[in-house]
């Protein structure tokens, strides 16, 4: 199936060029990898060079480069398309603007956790709004 008729909710809510990369990624991961799970991951690890997930959509990151130490390592643990290789400055940022209580007095890798979590929150709430 083509990338475009698979595009998760929070690619289609962020930048065309998110769109673009995600779509041509997953398009040939799924000649290489066949359809599925692995063509998604595969598609959102590209992504991730140049986005990070901010609330329900990708936002273009500062630096290119891998978001977290999963992507390089590949085993697995990926902080969800949260930058966790960006400055606390930076993560303390992305906390403000999705209203993360208790941040100033977070460590770098709770900011990463609670991040994920406020991104999934809004993602959910997005996604109960489009139904």
């Amino acid at each position: 199936m083509p990338a475009r008729e698979e595009l998760p909710a929070t690619i289609k809510r962020s930048p065309q060029h998110a769109q673009e990369i995600w779509m041509a990624t997953h398009d040939a991961a799924v000649e290489t990898y066949g359809e599925g799970e692995r063509a998604h991951r595969t598609a959102f690890s590209a992504l991730k060079h140049q986005y990070e997930k901010v609330g329900d959509h990708w936002e273009k990151k500062e630096e290119r480069g891998p978001s977290d130490e999963g992507a390089l390592s590949r085993d697995g643990e990926t902080a969800g398309g949260v930058n966790a290789n960006a400055t606390k400055a930076h993560l303390l940022d992305v906390a403000k603007r999705l209203d993360v209580r208790g941040r100033t007095r977070m460590t770098k890798d709770e900011l990463v956790e609670a991040i994920q979590k406020a991104n999934a929150r809004e993602s959910r709430k997005s996604l109960d709004e489009e139904r």
